[in-house]
């Protein structure tokens, strides 16, 4: 069976789950910031560290709290919170800036997701697309079923 095509030959396909969008956010282009499914599944795409208008804090702590509170937001705009969080996947520049202040980190953790600790993994990867970017996180949460 062939996809739906346009006359220049273009797939018509769109994507059968609801895109989550929080308000006031810049709209991306050409990805979603996360998708929910009919089951109440919700993958982000990797948020990174940078406020509304695109200007990323100084430091890897700094960058990781907005990413929490930037994930916080799409998990909101979704209808979940921090405790409907099952796994966080970390990309980051650096291992040795990640592990250099734990404290701080956790401080920074704990402030916008509470003690809510999903499973978690972390990768250091060369870069990111951003190019300022530190930490780039991949987050996944299910909300319970409807009764």
């Amino acid at each position: 069976m062939s996809e739906p095509t346009t006359a220049s030959g273009t797939s018509e396909l769109r994507l059968v789950h609801e895109t989550v969008h929080p308000e006031g956010w810049p709209t991306p282009k050409g990805y979603a910031n996360a998708v929910m499914t009919d089951g109440g599944l919700i993958h982000t795409g990797g948020l990174v560290g940078w406020d509304q208008e695109g200007r990323f804090p100084e430091g890897f702590v700094a960058q990781a709290h907005q990413t929490f509170r930037n994930i916080r937001d799409v998990l909101a705009a979704a209808g979940a919170g921090p405790e409907h969080l099952t796994r966080l996947t970390w990309y980051v520049t650096s291992v040795e800036e990640y592990l250099a202040d734990p404290k701080g980190l956790g401080r920074a953790y704990r402030d916008v997701f509470g003690r809510c600790f999903p499973a978690m993994a972390t990768v250091e990867v060369t870069r990111l697309v951003e190019r300022d970017a530190l930490v780039e996180i991949e987050a996944t949460a299910v909300l319970p079923a409807q009764k």
